[in-house]
């Protein structure tokens, strides 16, 4: 089954629009994924101190870069190409700045923990862009995010990756049995699985057992499976309970 989607304008943090496919109304969550920001921040602008809890998040920075600061006693910046992974569990109090200077984009990504490791202790990782499996495929280039080879890690099963593709190229992709998610176009246009999506509009996949996406312009895309928990799932903004 595949449903097309579009992200939404919203406000968010001060001073940030997002473009956010998931929580907005008729798409809540994507088991179990309950958040996606495709972010672009200018200067003065970011998310000040606020607390989060029951749940994961990715910061994917494309351009720019974000620095993080935690009650835990974290600091750090993280740069294009790299990402930035905090694990909420019980609760955490951070912020998201961008680096003065130059626009910071990107995605973020909230993963729902299951409901045993709801208050596990409160973590943060940063991987930097050199840290990431890249390889050259026919037409384009793939990185991987959360999978084989990465050092990112999350305590949900999930395969994230980041596509780029030229004009005309295809690229395969095997979705692991009992994973659902989504393919995302960053830049450009392309054809998934003989959907097309343009940029900020997704392809929800669930019940598939193969991505097929084909670049009708230079493209780039992000490409999201993650195996659900079965659970109910409570948010509440900032909260996932």
């Amino acid at each position: 089954m595949i449903t097309l989607q579009q992200a939404m304008k919203v406000p968010e943090g001060a001073g940030v629009t997002v473009q956010r496919l998931m929580p907005v109304d008729g798409l809540l969550n994507l088991d179990p994924f309950v958040l996606w920001d495709h972010f672009s921040i200018d200067n003065g602008a970011g998310f000040p101190d606020h607390p989060h809890r029951g749940f994961e998040a990715i910061t994917y920075i494309f351009s720019g870069g974000m620095h993080h600061a935690d009650n835990l006693g974290n600091a750090s910046t993280v740069t294009s190409g790299g990402a930035q992974r905090f694990t909420a569990g019980r609760g955490l109090v951070h912020s998201e700045k961008p680096v003065p200077g130059e626009i910071t984009a990107g995605i973020q990504l909230w993963i729902n923990l299951p409901r045993r490791l709801k208050s596990i202790a409160p973590d943060y990782q940063q991987v930097n862009a050199d840290q990431f499996p890249e390889k050259i495929i026919p037409g384009g280039t793939l990185r991987t995010i959360v999978g084989r080879g990465s050092p990112l890690k999350l305590h949900t099963d999930v395969l994230y990756l980041e596509l780029e593709l030229g004009e005309g190229s295809e690229w395969k992709q095997a979705i692991p049995d009992g994973m659902r998610g989504l393919a995302y176009a960053v830049e450009g246009n392309l054809d998934i699985n003989g959907h097309t999506i343009r940029q900020g509009d997704a392809c929800l996949i669930d019940k598939q057992d193969k991505l097929t996406a084909s670049a009708l312009e230079t493209s780039r895309a992000m490409l999201c499976f993650g195996r659900p928990h079965h659970e109910p799932i409570r948010q509440y903004g900032p909260f996932v309970d």
